[in-house]
């Protein structure tokens, strides 16, 4: 399978290590130098371009696939919607339009589309309910995503990820340093996120799923997960406190204390229904290895 990775950043690279791992051709789209180095450097071909010029698409080849994993760099609205939005149309409708256009467009999504459901269980079928303009922005990207990449002929899957964590994004000492604030925390390892895309590609009966949602099998509490965290790491428990404690400091931006307010536990049912295997099923064993690193003192 020739895979185009549009965004080829934390989650990209190692989507494209493993394809090519797998025997598959993926090629990595980054706009800028330093990117196309990070690609090369991970063992696959690198194309630069901009997802948001359809002219500086035409320098990727035809693909079977293209999957969508752009990033904004965390900025605003504004900027989501420069990428998750305008992007995704215009690469959309770049390959759409090609002769040889790709059979399916994947595009990666959030958790984030949910809201808040005061820490009820949310699946692919739960209906969306974004709470800040950005989510929203992400609830647009996905109707794009549906609906052009159909009309073109391509069969349009979204997979939203849950917090993703792994290599370079663990978020020991924040935990192990406290205070810790109330809430549920639904994780992915990059991994996993990675291996559920993959899944997406090549597994029939996941690449008929419109929406995949990618996420472990434990939703954890955020005390539960920090206090076993610390007991791992052989410290003492962080100081916790409540939502209305944390809002009583008023130093939160107004989308902050929204996502802070937002609650919800995240059903992975589907993915284990279709077969998927996690490779790291719960925290535990997704954060062993970082424990272990700051055991000995080697964990940055």
């Amino acid at each position: 399978m020739d895979v185009a990775i549009l965004g080829c950043g934390y989650v990209g690279l190692e989507l494209g290590r493993q394809l090519a791992a797998a025997g598959h051709s993926p090629v990595g789209v980054r706009r800028s130098e330093d990117g196309l180095a990070a690609i090369h450097d991970a063992g696959f071909d690198a194309v630069q371009a901009d997802v948001t010029d359809a002219d500086s698409l035409s320098a990727v080849p035809d693909v079977d696939a293209a999957v969508f994993a752009a990033s904004s760099g965390g900025r605003g609205a504004d900027a989501a919607r420069e990428v998750y939005v305008e992007g995704l149309r215009t690469a959309i409708e770049h390959f759409g339009a090609r002769e040889d256009s790709p059979e399916q467009f994947v595009y990666t999504s959030s958790t984030g589309v949910y809201g808040d459901h005061d820490g009820d269980w949310v699946d692919e079928e739960t209906p969306l309910d974004p709470t800040t303009e950005k989510t929203e922005v992400l609830v647009e990207a996905e109707r794009v995503t549906r609906e052009r990449a159909s009309d073109f002929g391509m069969d349009p899957t979204v997979v939203r990820f849950a917090g993703l964590y792994g290599p370079d994004r663990y978020r020991l000492t924040r935990y192990l340093d406290g205070p810790v604030t109330e809430g549920y925390l639904n994780m992915v390892h990059r991994e996993d996120a990675v291996g559920v895309v993959r899944f997406a590609l090549t597994d029939d009966a996941a690449a008929d799923s419109e929406v995949l949602l990618a996420v472990d099998d434990e939703p954890v509490s955020k005390w539960e997960f920090a206090d076993w965290l610390a007991e791992a790491a052989g410290v003492e428990h962080p100081e916790k406190q409540t939502v209305e404690e944390r809002l009583e400091a008023g130093d939160l931006s107004e989308p902050a204390e929204r996502r802070l307010r937002t609650s919800k536990r995240c059903s992975n049912d589907r993915l284990r229904e279709l077969g998927y295997e996690f490779a790291y099923p719960t925290f535990r064993e997704g954060y062993r290895a970082a424990v272990e690193a700051f055991r000995r003192g080697e964990y940055k």
